[in-house]
């Protein structure tokens, strides 16, 4: 595939993720929705794999490397469909955009750890104070919407640590085998939560909804997947990194113009500080490096020896 198509297609459905998730859950079911979507996604990617004749690796590093993986897709994801009863689809991409900075924050307590500089503490702040704002337009707007964003907050913690969890075990596994192991493993969390949560056995769906469902498990859980480890292998980071600046506000657009969502002045004013915040984080080397490479170099005074005669 070419890398300009994967890019954007990275793009489209991470920014109408959002919107999907909330069009699924609409109907009161977000776990019997979620799980839906995971079953269908997981037996998709396992008729790829079949189709490719591919095993799937399970030795004792590759198990590990699944497990690692339970808590960023079952647990981000239950509390995502909860949160999308309550929240805008736009907050909940803006929410997801902070994974970068909450990695880092993650990080500096684990050894071997690359330590923070000045522009990640500033990135660092200025996230903080977004959320403050939007936290303190949710106690305006009622305890549902407090409860759904410190929902949102838990979820990008966990799919924040899974993920380093998963690189620190390094079980070099490929994209499809490493989605189908971990959704392998987190099915079993999604019943056991369905079963408990009191939803009817039989989903209920909206027929947007049900469509919503049959996008998320076949292009938020595979296609956008897979397309999105293509262009992290051939694409600078900080080209790749465009993308968790960029969905955000097509994800605020979409939820505008095809949800008639209205999120408060506060809340917009929240998702900007939090957009400058993760803009600062991540490009902040990149600026400097730009600004020391536009220096002129220091002169060197080169003093000629004059010959003997």
């Amino acid at each position: 595939m070419p890398t300009g198509a994967a890019y954007l297609i990275v793009v489209l459905v991470w920014a109408s993720t959002p919107l999907a998730i909330k069009w699924s859950a609409e109907a009161g079911a977000p776990v019997g929705s979620v799980l839906l979507r995971m079953l269908i996604a997981f037996l998709a990617g396992l008729l790829v794999l079949l189709a490719l004749r591919r095993p799937v690796r399970r030795d004792r590093r590759a198990l590990a490397s699944y497990a690692a993986a339970v808590p960023g897709v079952f647990g981000a994801m239950a509390l995502s469909y909860h949160a999308s009863l309550s929240l805008p689809s736009g907050m909940l991409s803006v929410m997801f955009g902070m994974a970068p900075l909450i990695s880092g924050l993650i990080l500096q307590a684990l050894p071997g750890a690359t330590r923070l500089r000045r522009w990640h503490w500033l990135g660092c702040a200025l996230g903080v104070m977004g959320l403050a704002v939007v936290f303190a337009d949710s106690l305006v707007l009622g305890h549902d919407t407090l409860a759904a964003l410190c929902m949102m907050l838990a979820a990008v913690t966990l799919f924040s640590a899974s993920g380093i969890a998963v690189q620190r075990v390094a079980a070099g596994l490929g994209p499809l085998e490493q989605t189908l192991g971990a959704l392998a493993l987190s099915l079993p969390c999604f019943i056991i939560l369905w079963l408990a949560s009191g939803e009817p056995i039989n989903v209920p769906l909206s027929a947007r909804g049900l469509w919503a469902v049959l996008y998320l498990a076949l292009f938020g859980s595979l296609l956008g997947f897979l397309c999105y480890f293509l262009i992290l292998s051939r694409l600078p980071a900080a080209t790749v990194a465009l993308v968790t600046l960029m969905t955000p506000l097509l994800a605020l657009g979409l939820g505008m113009w095809l949800n008639q969502e209205q999120p408060s002045a506060s809340m917009l004013a929240g998702a900007a500080l939090i957009l400058v915040a993760l803009g600062a984080y991540l490009f902040g080397d990149r600026l400097t490096r730009l600004k020391a490479a536009a220096q002129p170099a220091p002169m060197v005074e080169v003093r000629s020896r004059g010959k003997a005669r």
